[in-house]
């Protein structure tokens, strides 16, 4: 039996990167994914034929997790074409570099907007009919960076921060109506988003890395499968960091 038979994940910036491998990994284990990401559905095809042939269905839904209304749309969508959603991973991010005293008031909001705001709005909008089942896992991605903290990157560590901190508040107030919320804390995992970091950055976060190496996607997948199956059934408020040490 697949692990994940029958269920329904949406996974936002489902089309690239790590939330791409854990929606392939989902549908390899059963699940049918909503692929709800801000690009075109053109840039969505790869990950959609992926899951097309681990053998489930995939839904793109165009959306920008910064929006309340994108949001909205996208949860409408994905409740009438399934009828329920039990499985939630907040994985839009997006990244600059900057010094704190340098960085403008408009970048700070673009990403603490995407990747705290979006992971509010998006569980926001889907936990209601969870709790109404009393069945739910919801699974945001965080970073190292917002354990540990990082120069040049403030506004990140800060976003990825309030995101591990949210998980655990929400992990309190609804572990005892079903639903389990964690998250994951990669370190730096070989993905578009960290090719967009200098490569004076990768040189130095390398050099702090006992294994000696970037992780790779299907290093991180494993982990969110876990949390989202029956054998993550006893993991509450929890960050799992496959971080390299």
């Amino acid at each position: 039996m697949k692990k994940l038979a029958g269920r329904i994940a949406v996974i936002t910036g489902a089309a690239s990167g790590i939330g791409r491998g854990i929606a392939v990994a989902f549908a390899r284990e059963g699940a049918h994914i909503v692929v709800a990401d801000r690009v075109d559905e053109s840039a969505a095809a790869a990950v959609l034929s992926e899951i097309a042939e681990a053998g489930t269905r995939g839904l793109f839904v165009r959306t920008d997790v910064s929006d309340e209304a994108n949001v909205r749309h996208m949860a409408d969508v994905a409740l009438r074409e399934f009828g329920r959603v039990d499985i939630l991973v907040n994985n839009a991010g997006i990244f600059t570099e900057s010094l704190l005293e340098d960085i403008s008031v408009e970048d700070w909001d673009r990403v603490v907007n995407t990747n705290l705001r979006g992971t509010f709005l998006c569980t926001r909008v889907l936990i209601g009919q969870m709790l109404a089942r009393r069945d739910g896992r919801i699974i945001n991605i965080a970073s190292q960076l917002g354990q540990i903290g990082g120069t040049s990157v403030p506004h990140y560590v800060a976003s990825k921060a309030g995101v591990i901190g949210l998980t655990k508040a929400l992990a309190r107030e609804v572990a005892d109506r079903g639903v389990l919320v964690n998250a994951v804390a990669p370190g730096p995992i070989e993905t578009p988003l960290l090719d967009s970091e200098t490569e004076a950055w990768r040189r130095a976060k390398l050099a702090q890395l006992p294994i000696g190496r970037f992780g790779r996607v299907d290093e991180v997948t494993p982990t969110a499968v876990l949390l989202a199956s029956a054998d993550g059934s006893y993991y509450v408020g929890q960050t799992l960091g496959p971080n390299g040490g």
